[in-house]
């Protein structure tokens, strides 16, 4: 497959979704441990309609393959939605395909190059993301980035025979800014 290299860090670069990926986001989809936290978790996907998916989300908006740079294989998809340019606002959703790419600092890599997107071209001020309270490899992540919680909508999640809770998480534009000097 071809990738764009839009967005460009050190160990990932960031780009436009390509639907010839189809066969391997299906794969990603359709994993239950990897999609335990997301919405997604409960739905079977087929090929067809991840392919129509992908060509929807190709089509237009923020929607960015993560691509590992050493060999140019995708790892999974990032996105920036929910764009309000009047209240200068948006949310993120991101996601790893398979176990082996977690806990190597590729999400917040990713995360961070698309916050600097967002903040430094798109001119935005806020952006704010969902996750479930089971996710603590998510959660770590974020506030590593720089996320910081400002509710939580209690056991409105249920799964595997448990409720969890729903976090909302956001970075505003200078606590992002602020923690890139680090």
């Amino acid at each position: 497959m071809r990738y764009f290299k839009k967005l460009v860090g050190e160990s990932v670069y960031l780009s436009p979704i390509n639907p010839d990926d189809a066969e391997l986001y299906t794969k990603w989809v359709n994993d239950a441990e990897m999609t335990q936290f997301l919405m997604m978790h409960s739905k079977v996907y087929g090929l067809a309609s991840e392919r129509e998916a992908l060509e929807r989300l190709a089509d237009g908006g923020y929607n960015l393959a993560i691509v590992r740079a050493q060999d140019d294989a995708p790892i999974g998809g990032i996105t920036l939605n929910g764009i309000d340019c009047v209240y200068r606002k948006g949310m993120l959703g991101i996601y790893i395909g398979e176990t082996e790419n977690c806990s190597k600092g590729y999400g917040a890599e990713a995360i961070r190059l698309l916050l600097g997107f967002a903040f430094d071209t798109l001119g935005l001020h806020n952006i704010n993301l969902q996750l479930h309270s089971d996710n603590a490899r998510a959660l770590a992540c974020y506030t590593k980035v720089g996320f910081r919680e400002y509710g939580r909508r209690h056991e409105c999640v249920f799964k595997h025979g448990r409720y969890f809770d729903e976090i909302d998480m956001e970075i505003l534009e200078d606590d992002f800014r602020a923690s890139q000097r680090k």
